[in-house]
């Protein structure tokens, strides 16, 4: 990337796990192939790489493939520096944390339909991440301490996870939180 953060050369697997061509994938910014969430955490990390305050970082990211498909991977972003020491560029790669086109045992959804909760599931899942109790999230979404388990309970099976705090890290870890925000609210192109 030049300092703009705009792509001017992509290796054909770089642009291979985002669902494009090499061609395809060069002058546009790398925020575009990332999810909506990514530029506020990686924004930091991208400023102290050109203000010289670093030389390298390593973070978490969330893709955008083909057809709305999102993976989750390693990002690492090295600084290149000119002969006066100045910023030449940015070297990222991307590490998918599964192999594109296959599966893993953590690999929750494949159609992107299946990855969108109910506006009711979405608010409980704002609360838990609030850390709203059982009591709590009842009288504010009008249901019965059942009723909030219930929906806890479908969204853990939905998630594999085994427990609340599982479940908050997973959404997190899948981009369907913001990130930055708080109360946290999930994003909505998640719910139906």
């Amino acid at each position: 990337m030049d300092p703009e953060m705009q792509i001017v050369a992509a290796e054909l697997d770089f642009s291979h796990q985002f669902g494009r061509t090499s061609a395809d994938t060069c002058g546009r910014s790398l925020y575009e192939l990332l999810h909506p969430s990514a530029p506020s955490v990686l924004h930091r990390h991208f400023t102290r790489l050109s203000e010289g305050r670093s030389n390298r970082f390593a973070e978490r990211m969330v893709g955008l493939g083909n057809g709305g498909r999102v993976f989750s991977g390693g990002l690492t972003g090295i600084a290149v520096q000119n002969t006066t020491g100045q910023l030449a560029g940015i070297v990222v790669q991307v590490r998918p944390d599964a192999e594109a086109g296959g599966r893993d045992a953590g690999d929750v959804i494949g159609d992107p339909r299946e990855r969108l909760l109910s506006k009711l599931d979405a608010r409980v899942l704002e609360g838990i991440a609030a850390g709203a109790s059982t009591m709590q999230l009842a009288a504010v979404l009008y249901l019965s301490r059942q009723g909030v388990e219930y929906h806890v309970g479908l969204m853990l099976r939905k998630l594999k996870v085994p427990n609340r705090a599982a479940l908050v890290a997973r959404a997190h870890s899948m981009g369907m939180l913001t990130v930055g925000q708080w109360p946290p609210r999930v994003l909505p192109e998640y719910i139906r």
